[in-house]
């Protein structure tokens, strides 16, 4: 099934806020109306599996990892009409621009990601992202401390692992990261 024009679809949120597990329901019924769906995941996120899409409650979809935007770009196949892209934040800066392409081809983009880093801050090409789309959607988690709805990402541990050059990324999960309310996300102070 080829669509008439491509659009892009971002679907963003806190950590722990259903943005893996909507990504998944989105490309799950593009596969049932017959559509060629094709999955991508930066290789830097090996939290659950390397080939893999999966989320915190542990539904998955298996995703072609892939070092780079470009090389998710070569990897698109011809007859697909539909890509999914988890963990956009990780992506390099070239993404929008990939992704842009992909729907002047007339492929429906649904992508994924953390809309801000663990200080708040707007996090990688989601901006460029969220104001191209067509549609964005801003999930929430629960805030651990309140019980309000949590719409930044807690960073409970400082520094980072030595094979992480960029101090703002740190791939995890709980043993990491917790869903914060504005009135409780502390940001760091270095």
């Amino acid at each position: 099934m080829v669509h008439r024009s491509g659009r892009v679809e971002v679907i963003c949120g806190s950590m722990f806020s259903g943005k893996t597990e909507e990504l998944i329901r989105r490309l799950r019924r593009a596969a049932i109306a017959r559509q060629k769906v094709q999955v991508f995941k930066p290789a830097i996120d090996i939290r659950y599996a390397e080939q893999k899409v999966v989320s915190h409650s542990g539904q998955d979809l298996d995703a072609e990892a892939v070092e780079s935007a470009a090389a998710l770009l070569a990897q698109v196949a011809p007859d697909t009409t539909v890509v999914g892209i988890d963990e956009a934040q990780f992506f390099d800066s070239g993404l929008p621009e990939v992704v842009e392409k992909l729907a002047a081809r007339g492929i429906r983009v649904v992508l994924a990601g953390l809309d801000m880093d663990f200080r708040g801050e707007p996090f990688g090409a989601m901006p460029l992202l969220m104001a191209h789309a067509e549609e964005v959607v801003k999930l929430h988690a629960i805030c651990v401390k309140c019980g309000e709805d949590a719409s930044r990402t807690q960073r409970l541990v400082n520094g980072r692992p030595a094979h992480y050059h960029d101090p703002v990324i740190m791939v995890g999960a709980a043993e990491v990261y917790e869903a914060r309310c504005r009135e409780h996300h502390e940001v760091p102070r270095d």
